[in-house]
């Protein structure tokens, strides 16, 4: 049992709703950290390159304004080498390429421009009127490459043909941006944690009650009716709580109507079957006396004094049986237990009834155990009489020992018949008080003692009970019904008298 119930908290704690509720936190957190961080890292991205994208337009529309306005057109390929190399040092030195029709000018004549410099922004500068821009990557760094037409005053650039291109280098931004994105990543733990502990302290915050609730209910469902939970405030775990107090209220209410009506019945059960044993008493001698006289009646007086004797008989042994049930109910029963004779004590109440012819007995001799001996006769006479009345010959009574799963000692009393048997929906029900099954066994054609009270199986199984045994019933291998009685060969802590 211990080891179920490891296994069901591990089973809690890995899918139970503490673990859902972190791993939900958690998840949320996460997603909502990257989302942020994705969103900040684009945003700031963009913000840097356009601002370093502005800033650069601005800078080389100024500075090629300035220059160009002292240039004479057209350049021979000095003065426009020395045109790239005055516009780089007001730019802080950076590369720029000049191009009038066929000459081409770096302010940095071992540069590799090429590259850095595509056919597309070439084409944009030429067709357009103004500053063109484009961030390219060469040699797996980042650039971003500023072209622009240089014009005269009156707007006329046919006749200028001249192309500034300025590249400027964005590591810098992008180390920036890089740097961001570790800081916003580095973050991105706390938070995760910081939603952990949340949803461990949320998690308790709802798990408590449920827990108080859970402890309360397995108490009820174990009979503490009157356990309860206390209600603290107004949600929905609160309504709850309210609603299993209620319920736990009508139900404790309920069970005190119902072992009340129990009890009442009880006692006038035993009430009347009391006040019914003075005059069945008389009635008992009266009918004795008929039966014994019943040869010197005329026939039909004799027959009704033999079913007058009969019918007490029967009466006797009802009220004797409610008596002793009624005993069972109100606790009212001692066991006198001591070390006893299996075998003699099944031979004797066999012989005290007169069935000794009528039963086989397969005995182990030698089989002794700490009982009532006058409650496992009262056993073993229902069981036989119940295998006599409802079964069909040979009825077999087994003794033998054995080892019981728990490892003690026990000692099997097995009674067999050869009958129809019982269908199991009636095996289920043979213990049951006042339940007959006559519908699923035929009574045996050697049977005068009438009907019983549908009271003996019970009273046998509640004499077992008190030996710490039980009665089980089964279907024998060759037909017919099976009672097998098991009986600690000593109850613990009882003593030999």
């Amino acid at each position: 049992m211990r080891g179920r119930g490891r296994g069901g908290r591990s089973r809690r704690l890995v899918g139970g709703l503490r673990t859902r509720l972190v791993v939900t936190f958690v998840v949320v957190a996460l997603v909502s950290a990257v989302t942020a961080t994705a969103l900040a890292y684009r945003d700031a991205r963009t913000a840097v390159l356009r601002r370093t994208q502005d800033a650069a337009v601005d800078d080389v529309r100024t500075r090629v304004t300035a220059v160009a306005a002292d240039f004479d057109l057209p350049p021979d390929q000095r003065a426009l080498s020395r045109f790239a190399a005055k516009i780089s040092d007001g730019l802080g030195a950076r590369l720029v390429v000049a191009r009038h029709r066929d000459l081409v000018a770096a302010s940095d004549p071992l540069a590799d421009t090429d590259g850095r410099i595509t056919v597309a922004l070439r084409s944009a500068v030429r067709a357009g009127d103004g500053a063109r821009f484009q961030r390219v990557t060469w040699r797996d760094e980042p650039y971003l490459v500023v072209g622009m037409p240089v014009t005269y005053a009156d707007g006329d650039r046919r006749a200028s043909g001249l192309e500034v291109f300025v590249i400027t280098d964005l590591r810098a931004e992008r180390d920036d941006t890089a740097a961001l994105l570790d800081s916003v990543r580095t973050g991105i733990l706390p938070v995760v944690a910081l939603a952990a502990v949340l949803a461990l302290l949320a998690a308790g915050t709802v798990l408590r009650p449920v827990r108080k609730l859970g402890r309360a209910t397995r108490s009820l469902a174990a009979g503490e009716l009157g356990s309860r939970v206390a209600v603290r405030g107004h949600d929905e775990l609160a309504d709850l709580a309210r609603t299993f107090n209620e319920t736990a209220d009508a139900l404790q209410a309920s069970d005190a109507r119902l072992r009340d009506q129990e009890a009442k019945a009880r006692r006038f059960v035993a009430d009347v079957s009391h006040e019914l044993r003075t005059p069945l008493a008389a009635m008992t001698m009266v009918a004795t006396v008929l039966e014994e006289d019943a040869d010197q009646l005329p026939p039909d007086a004799a027959r009704a004094a033999r079913t007058v004797g009969a019918e007490t008989a029967r009466l006797s042994r009802l009220v004797e049986d409610l008596m002793e049930i009624s005993r069972f109910d109100a606790n009212a029963v001692e066991l006198n237990a001591a070390e006893t004779d299996l075998a003699d004590t099944v031979r004797a109440s066999l012989a005290l009834r007169g069935w000794t012819d009528r039963v086989e007995v397969r005995l182990d001799e030698g089989v002794r155990a700490v009982v009532d001996r006058r409650r496992v006769d009262v056993i073993v006479a229902n069981l036989v009489g119940n295998a006599l009345r409802h079964g069909a010959p040979p009825v077999v009574v087994t003794l033998g020992t054995g080892v019981a799963a728990d490892g003690g000692a026990r000692v099997a009393l097995e009674v067999a018949d050869h009958g129809p048997g019982l269908p199991p929906e009636a095996r289920e029900r043979v213990f049951d008080r006042f339940y007959k099954a006559d519908t699923a066994r035929t009574r045996s054609a050697s049977d005068t003692g009438g009907q019983g009270s549908g009271l003996g199986t019970a009273i046998a199984l509640e004499n077992a009970r008190l030996h710490g045994g039980t009665i089980e019933v089964a279907e024998g291998p060759e037909g017919g019904a099976v009672f097998t009685l098991r009986l600690p060969l000593r109850r613990t802590g009882e003593d030999t008298e």
